[in-house]
């Protein structure tokens, strides 16, 4: 029986199938035998595109419900013969969909940082921005809902500056390093590639 105390926090998935197999590779990734209902519920959270259940909780309903319009296929991963690219790298690409959106969060801090770059590509730069530009590319270049955290993580990464006010922001001129620069490399030429 459901406690009526409690909060009800809907979730809501674009694909079952995309949903079932990032939960599956948590799962995987775990150390512990059997997660906290905490580490499972965090786990939920990131298999649906969010950082965690804090920000699922915190999640507009505009967040949460996903326009059918936005549903995709994870990108198709074409490789050169030969080719030396890492797993990490190629489990990143599962995270990004045919269009070269940014279908979930990664889970682990390093991919983060490397698929920022990918929308960090995407801002104009030489120019001041206002925080609804900002958030009208990465809506465009994102497909769960949730451009807050995505902006938020680009100025955390110094690949976005902003004024304390918040009122103005600026792609910052950033050299990537050769790890990013093989996977912006990938993801974009398997973008050319479907075209």
């Amino acid at each position: 029986e459901m406690n009526p105390s409690r909060e009800i926090v809907p979730l809501q998935v674009a694909d079952i199938s995309i949903f079932c197999k990032s939960l599956r590779q948590q799962l995987v990734d775990s150390t512990q035998m059997a997660p906290s209902h905490l580490t499972l519920l965090n786990m939920l959270a990131r298999s649906a595109g969010h950082r965690n259940y804090q920000a699922l909780k915190a999640a507009p309903a505009a967040a949460i419900a996903v326009p059918r319009t936005q549903v995709t296929s994870p990108i198709a991963i074409v490789l050169p013969r030969g080719s030396t690219v890492p797993l990490p790298l190629r489990r990143l690409l599962a995270c990004f969909d045919t269009e070269g959106r940014l279908m979930r969060w990664p889970n682990k801090f390093a991919a983060q940082q490397i698929a920022l770059w990918a929308l960090w590509s995407r801002l104009p730069a030489r120019r001041d921005l206002t925080e609804k530009e900002v958030n009208r590319t990465l809506e465009k270049y994102h497909t769960y809902g949730d451009f807050a955290t995505l902006r938020r993580e680009l100025v955390n990464a110094k690949l976005l500056w902003r004024t304390t006010d918040c009122r103005a922001y600026r792609k910052q001129a950033r050299r990537p390093n050769e790890e990013v620069r093989q996977f912006l490399q990938l993801l974009f030429s398997n973008l050319v590639a479907r075209g």
